[in-house]
């Protein structure tokens, strides 16, 4: 189900962000290299952007994989603290894990790689809101 709305559907798809794995508080998603994705040309480094988009779509999974179900959310704060560009032409991986819920509140944390998850090329580290309640 991850790997049909992820590449199928919305930015994610346009990305060409990839389900990768899962557990009972994590999902591990991959985004492969792509030259419409580089952000600097001379150096062939993919671009800030699809990063932060990889890793709030991997967290805000892991909410959902913590909770066992679908609860509308949205992001309320991700921090990412880039660690060193993401190696050209390898594929990033953003593992996100969902640590701690509350009634309205999931708080998050994750790494991206692009081989070695002791080489992160980010850190991240956020919280996002449950807005069901909030819906007209």
């Amino acid at each position: 189900m991850f790997q049909t709305m992820m590449s199928t559907h919305g930015h994610s798809g346009h990305l060409g962000i990839l389900y990768s794995a899962h557990g009972d508080n994590w999902v591990e998603l991959a985004l492969p290299y792509a030259p419409g994705l580089v952000g600097d040309v001379d150096s062939g480094v993919i671009a800030s952007g699809p990063i932060i988009s990889l890793m709030d779509n991997a967290t805000s999974l892991s909410v959902w994989t913590a909770i066992g179900k679908f609860r509308p959310q949205v992001t309320l704060d991700l921090r990412v603290d880039y660690m060193r560009p993401a190696t050209p032409g390898k594929t990033v991986i953003g593992r996100g894990e969902c640590y701690k819920t509350t009634r309205s509140m999931a708080f998050v944390r994750g790494i991206a790689h692009d081989g070695d998850p002791d080489d992160p090329v980010a850190h991240v580290a956020g919280t996002f809101i449950r807005v069901e309640n909030f819906l007209a």
